[in-house]
């Protein structure tokens, strides 16, 4: 889900938060909208008859879609959830105090949780050779 777009889905978040929470969550199911700033750039940039692959949790059930220009523009949509139990089988058996995949020394910053706003800004503008940040409580 996206953490920014929509002014009005944002506005609907924060109202249903008033909300008790078995009424919020009916409402949700019902007449949730999600933020789709990003899934809607997607449908006008693809090029005609291309494919929008969908890598992540769009969750509400009257999230309006440009359903004409998708039609219209031929778009094929690729979606789902992770499907981790389809490797399960294979990748626990390398999760041994080992680190055979080396991930243990893969974190190219190691700092303190309350550094957090720093080590996201050196991630985001790539500072210090940064590719992988552990924050420690």
């Amino acid at each position: 889900m996206e953490a920014h777009g929509s002014p009005m889905g944002s506005a609907a978040h924060r109202l249903t938060s008033f909300l008790p929470d078995r009424l919020a969550e009916r409402m949700m199911q019902t007449a949730g909208i999600d933020r789709l700033a990003s899934l809607h750039a997607a449908v006008d940039i693809v090029r005609r008859g291309g494919t929008i692959s969908i890598i992540g949790v769009y969750g509400g059930a009257a999230d309006p879609m440009p359903m004409l220009t998708m039609f219209d523009k031929q778009i094929q949509l690729r979606m789902g959830q992770a499907n981790v139990r389809r490797w399960a089988d294979d990748i626990i058996p390398l999760l041994t105090d080992d680190d055979p995949l080396g991930v243990d020394s893969f974190a190219s910053h190691r700092m303190p949780l309350e550094e957090g706003p720093h080590g996201y800004e050196i991630f985001q503008h790539k500072k210090d050779g940064a590719c992988k940040i552990v924050l420690s409580p």
